[in-house]
């Protein structure tokens, strides 16, 4: 992925750069040098990865975080699976046949598939897994990614039964799932967290409560053996499992460090395999100390801040172009950040599922003079400048790289005449308050679930509900995303998608920085792992070296 667009060169803002130095200095301060890695003993047979946070259940319905999905990819499969490379691949079904006009399709299972506890899976379970799912009371926070399944927004609305869903079992083996409309990614859909079989006669017995039953009866390759909170998340081989024997892995352990710092300090004295993400700005630390370790790939997630279109200043589209021309994303990703992300005036990645470049506006060409002449004219036409600037709060969930881009976006808008505070809070709060609208300009930021531009643009629709921060509503850009949808060819498919983001472009609802790269830590005995840009490493397609013989 190639950034586009670039600004004007380093050396031609010296003000601005000497601004934004001594603006977010003291925000970049990293972490003292620390001894490199010690002696710390890790099992021999077992990996240990890191996450950022403790895991909010054991319930894949009930959980939607990267860190959470994650732990359910070992515990738990779908009817299809993400491989090594982050490509679709067959899970518990072997093999699915798609129907010419894109809507019908219909998954054979493997022969003999149980569960860890042992028990029968069959297709009855595929369905009750879907059917609860969309069901209302479940709360599932990703029953919308699967409203192409036929009469599956009725359903998750209450108005119409589970058993109306349009997905049926004709045998012991065969599923048949109807789309409403056609969707080419839905195989990889399938593969989602949110979409892996359950167990379907627990679940008729215990509802909500079957988690609590052990052992158990998970679907993954590996199973539960001990939850220890605030300490470690313990998993064993699934001797069950279809692929048991593919697994090489005896076991693994997940160890909450929401404190980043900590985290690397245990990456770097050996007790940890992965670390899955570490802040930027310790990249030269771990470029110098452990360089091998250090893996940085493309991701398919973009950056931005969304506007509050719902009310001034922001419901003025003259506003928000005026402030996204007036960004320098050049100094953003090559200085203020440092990773050389692609950067970003659109919110679908290049070359996504065949996506193709990425969207531009007519601006991105522009030398920044010429961008912020016409940024100065279109905040005069909206009735800012000198006697009357524009003047707003930026809000950022606490995180010094979210502060540092937000000072950064300060001292770029400065020139304009723009005054700017800025407010932090805790993530939780900070996306509750994105939901509710109770904000002007606030970060924010979409990871696909699945390799679809769709994923990208339609929490932008006007009946995306609250994932619609900016409270977009433009019915031209509506009626673009649903024509497009409606299409089963992939490339006439991505071609009316690029059409709607142009639009989207244009009426500038997000401010887009850059599109996401991971950042990663590997260690020096993991063997298997292979960046790709869904940045899926499932821990049933990684090795552990065996260690050194001691020499006597």
């Amino acid at each position: 992925m190639a950034a586009t667009g670039r600004g004007a060169p380093l050396t031609r803002r010296p003000a601005l750069l000497a601004a934004l130095l001594g603006a977010f200095l003291a925000a970049s301060c990293g972490p003292s040098a620390d001894t490199g890695p010690g002696a710390t003993r890790l099992p021999p047979d077992t990996l240990v990865r890191a996450s950022s946070d403790e895991l909010r259940s054991l319930d894949p319905h009930k959980v939607s975080t990267v860190d959470d999905i994650k732990v359910m990819a070992d515990l738990y499969e779908g009817l299809t699976r993400l491989g090594a490379d982050g490509r679709v691949e067959p899970g518990l079904a072997e093999r699915w046949q798609v129907s010419a006009d894109g809507l019908d399709w219909r998954f054979t299972l493997r022969p003999g598939l149980r569960f860890a506890d042992g028990t029968t899976l069959s297709a009855r379970d595929v369905v009750t897994s879907l059917r609860r799912l969309l069901t209302p009371t479940t709360a599932a926070p990703n029953a919308s990614l699967f409203f192409a399944i036929a009469n599956a927004e009725a359903v998750a609305s209450g108005t119409a039964a589970p058993e109306t869903l349009g997905v049926q079992a004709s045998d012991a083996r065969t599923v048949t799932i109807r789309l409403q409309r056609p969707l080419p990614a839905f195989a990889e859909l399938l593969a989602h967290a949110s979409a892996v079989v359950l167990p379907g006669a627990a679940l008729d017995r215990h509802g909500d409560a079957w988690i609590k039953q052990r052992p158990l009866a998970s679907s993954g390759p590996f199973r539960l053996r001990q939850w220890r909170l605030h300490s470690a998340l313990t998993l064993e081989r699934n001797p069950h499992y279809h692929d048991a024997g593919d697994v090489a892995l005896a076991g693994v352990v997940y160890r909450p460090l929401p404190d980043d710092q900590s985290a690397l300090r245990q990456f770097r004295a050996g007790a940890l395999d992965i670390l899955p993400d570490f802040p930027a700005r310790d990249l030269a630390l771990v470029r110098r100390e452990i360089p091998s370790a250090v893996r940085l790939a493309p991701y398919r997630g973009s950056y931005y801040f969304a506007f509050n279109t719902r009310r001034p200043p922001f419901d003025d589209v003259r506003v928000r172009r005026a402030l996204a021309m007036s960004v320098d994303r050049h100094i953003l990703v090559h200085l203020v950040i440092g990773l050389d992300q692609p950067q970003a005036f659109g919110v679908v990645p290049p070359g996504l599922g065949g996506y193709g470049p990425a969207v531009l506006p007519g601006y991105a060409r522009w030398p920044m003079a010429r961008r912020l002449d016409e940024a100065r004219r279109l905040l005069l036409a909206a009735g800012y400048g000198p006697d009357r600037p524009l003047t707003f709060e930026i809000r950022y969930n606490s995180d010094v790289e979210h502060r540092r881009i937000a000072l950064a976006l300060t001292q770029m808008w400065k020139p304009l005449g723009v005054r700017t505070r800025l407010v932090n809070a805790e993530a939780a709060i900070h996306f509750a308050m994105l939901r509710a609208g109770d904000f002007s300009l606030a970060r924010s930021g979409w990871i696909a679930d699945y390799a679809g531009a769709e994923n990208f643009l339609s929490i932008f629709m006007s009946n995306a509900g609250p994932l619609n921060y900016p409270g977009y509503a433009n019915p031209d850009y509506d009626r673009d995303v649903m024509a497009a949808m409606a299409l089963a060819d992939p490339v006439a498919r991505n071609h009316a998608l690029r059409r709607a983001e142009a639009r989207l472009v244009e009426d500038v609802p997000v401010l887009p920085l850059y599109h996401y790269v991971s950042k990663s830590l590997v260690g020096p005995r993991v063997e298997g792992w292979t960046d790709n840009l869904a940045n899926i490493h499932p821990s049933r397609a990684l090795r552990l070296r065996p260690a050194p013989e001691t020499v006597r």
